[in-house]
């Protein structure tokens, strides 16, 4: 049952995803706008170029600020990233390889005969 919740969870985390990829966009687009803001701000030297800056990053922040339904696609990515780890989906458990020998020694060889002579 616990699987089944995690996928249904999962879908609904996908379809959401889907239906958000506009607005995750313009979310991307905008932090981008945001993130060279600040990044010029810190690079530049002269009091206008600070304060050009500081108003596109500003802008940039307030943007991604209100692009609230780009949030929600976050946390959908989020979700869906959760119930992929919590789920434990296509994992196949292999078996630990065995030892490496030495194929000198001769007690070893001896054993590995033996147990092919008694099959």
């Amino acid at each position: 049952m616990k699987k089944f919740g995690l996928a249904l969870l999962g879908i609904i985390a996908g379809i959401t995803i889907l239906g958000m990829l506009g607005p995750l966009g313009g979310l991307l687009f905008s932090a981008a706008i945001a993130y060279a803001g600040i990044h010029f701000y810190i690079k530049s030297d002269t009091t206008f170029s600070k304060v050009v800056w500081a108003l596109v990053a500003i802008a940039g922040a307030l943007s991604t600020i209100a692009n609230f339904p780009g949030l929600l696609g976050l946390v959908a990515i989020a979700l869906l990233v959760y119930v992929y780890k919590k789920g434990d989906w296509g994992s196949k458990k292999l078996a630990p390889k065995a030892t490496k020998t030495n194929a000198n020694d001769p007690f070893q060889n001896f054993e590995k005969e033996w147990n092919n002579l008694t099959k």
